[in-house]
């Protein structure tokens, strides 16, 4: 039999997963709990354990986006494996006729011996209602073997494989650019019969008008070639017939050749281009006005990773579902910086972790966090949830995106405390090891631009929190002090917070004793 593998509840807000990368080819034998793939979230990656032993048969495939509960792969257990082709059915004929009048919602019993299987569109997500069919793998009448992909699905999000669910004669029901519901019929099995024999499986012996719809460099599957090179899907045929431009004069670059949404839309832009043309008259003049264009101009288009379409998402939301308002000051650093100067050998020494400015701010955020409460809650519905305790997020730049792990209760960690857990998050960050739990929570963010050079900006709150802060470059600048212009290092300190919860008292006193505790830390030492 045939176990099926789908994507596993990973996490409460987590509804898809990305494809990282199979460790199994397709048709390997695997063993029970033996890592076959790697998938990502806009989260974490985790490891895709084998349910049981037998043969793999992958149906989604590297780098596809697939939501929680939808199929990954099957697993041919032991003794199971692809059904041996039956004999032919002496009247094979006649099962397609027979097949078409039984109905369509149990399987029957065709003429010559073999089961009908009827089809129909898979659930591939809770949003999804319909899907188009974007091609027909196999030609009606040709003979499938089981859990061969017949067929490629469209949906408004993604394109899943159809695979077959028995061995025998395909006869298809819903054709080619057809928008199907989810549970309606798309072909039949006629499970055991062998292909007619009065009807060739090669492109040549198809009918007429579905021979016309193949361009003529793929007639007769010549080379690489197979019946959907050229064919465009129906996005790409919508937007090819919208433009006027013929399917044949463009590239195909999808699977076998075929024309995908992003080579109609190429290729509208380079069909336009002969339109635009002047007449023969004035190309001499035209062409002498134009300037020369020089150098490379080459594009390239990459697919966004699950992490970086959740916060480009996420981001939005915010935007628009926030009053969010930023206000600013700035901090005279050289404090902490003869601080750091005069004690981070020893203090390295002692607790085997440097003296950096981020466990100064963290301390002194959580401070001011406990005197201004508000900065450190967040709006439930028409509710506010104030919280006792500080869970700070901290922003890092990983190799897969910008992600935001917590340190948890960091208003009772001492300054090695939070040196060590901002090393620990921010390795594990870098490899892609962080868990759900280590990103999940949080009442506070501070992000760290100045490490990249910014010298201000406005960052944006990480919901549901209701406030964030940003530190920037430190610079050189002259400053009065005492009635003295003097060259300090001084960093500008952005608080950008959500202003249904948090009023400007309470969001700039915050920052004020901020700054406070930063430019004497010896506050931070006294508790005042």
């Amino acid at each position: 039999m045939s176990l099926e593998v789908k994507v596993p509840a990973v996490g409460e807000s987590i509804t898809e997963v990305t494809i990282a990368q199979w460790l199994k080819k397709d048709g390997d034998r695997v063993e029970m709990d033996e890592v076959i793939a790697e998938l990502e979230s806009d989260k974490a990656t985790f490891e895709l354990p084998a349910e049981g032993a037998g043969i793999l048969r992958i149906v989604a495939q590297e780098g596809d986006t697939i939501e929680v509960g939808a199929l990954l792969c099957r697993i041919e257990e032991d003794g199971a494996g692809s059904p041996a082709p039956a004999s032919p059915a002496a009247e094979a004929s006649a099962a397609p006729q027979a097949s078409a009048a039984s109905p369509a919602s149990a399987p029957a019993v065709a003429q010559g011996g073999g089961e009908t299987v009827d089809m129909v569109v898979p659930t591939v997500g809770e949003s999804i209602s319909e899907v188009t069919i974007a091609s027909w793998l196999k030609n009606d009448g040709d003979r499938v073997e089981m859990d061969e992909v017949i067929a490629e699905l469209e949906s408004d999000k993604a394109t899943f494989e159809l695979p077959a669910e028995a061995a025998g004669t395909l006869q298809i029901v819903a054709q080619q650019g057809d928008t199907v519901e989810i549970g309606g019929l798309l072909c039949r099995i006629i499970a055991g019969a062998e292909a007619p024999a009065s009807k060739p499986a090669s492109q040549p012996g198809a009918p007429a008008a579905q021979q016309a719809t193949v361009p003529a460099a793929a007639s007769g599957y010549g080379g690489s070639q197979t019946y959907a090179s050229g064919t465009p899907s129906p996005a790409a045929g919508k937007i090819l017939s919208e433009k006027g431009i013929n399917a044949a004069d463009v590239q195909g670059t999808g699977r076998d050749g075929r024309i995908t949404k992003e080579d109609a839309q190429s290729a509208q832009q380079a069909a336009a281009k002969p339109a635009a043309a002047p007449a023969p008259k004035q190309e001499a003049t035209a062409a002498s006005e134009a300037p020369a264009v020089s150098g490379d101009r080459n594009q390239r288009r990459e697919k966004m990773s699950s992490l970086r379409k959740t916060v480009a998402r996420r981001l939005v939301q915010v935007k628009n579902d926030t009053a969010m308002l930023t206000t600013f000051n700035e901090v005279d650093m050289k404090p902490i910086m003869d601080i750091r100067t005069k004690y981070k050998e020893k203090f390295k020494e002692k607790h085997e972790v440097g003296l950096g400015f981020m466990s100064f701010f963290t301390k002194a955020c959580t401070v001011a966090l406990q005197e201004w409460p508000a900065v450190n809650a967040q709006i439930d519905g028409n509710d506010m949830i104030f919280n006792d305790f500080c869970d700070i997020s901290i922003a890092v730049s990983s190799p897969k995106g910008l992600v935001v792990p917590v340190i948890r209760n960091a208003e009772s960690l001492s300054l090695d405390g939070i040196e060590k857990e901002v090393i620990r998050l921010a390795k594990k960050a870098r490899d892609g090891k962080l868990s759900i739990e280590e990103m999940t929570g949080g009442t506070f963010t501070i992000t760290n631009g100045g490490v990249f050079g910014s010298m201000m900006s406005t960052p944006i709150i990480n919901a549901p929190q209701s406030a964030i802060l940003g530190m920037h470059n430190i610079v050189q600048r002259p400053v009065a002090i005492d009635g003295q212009v003097e060259i300090r290092p001084m960093m500008y300190l952005a608080l950008s917070y959500d202003h249904r919860i948090i009023d400007g008292r309470e969001s700039v006193s915050f920052l004020v004793r901020v700054k406070e505790l930063l430019e004497d830390p010896m506050r931070l030492l006294l508790g005042v």
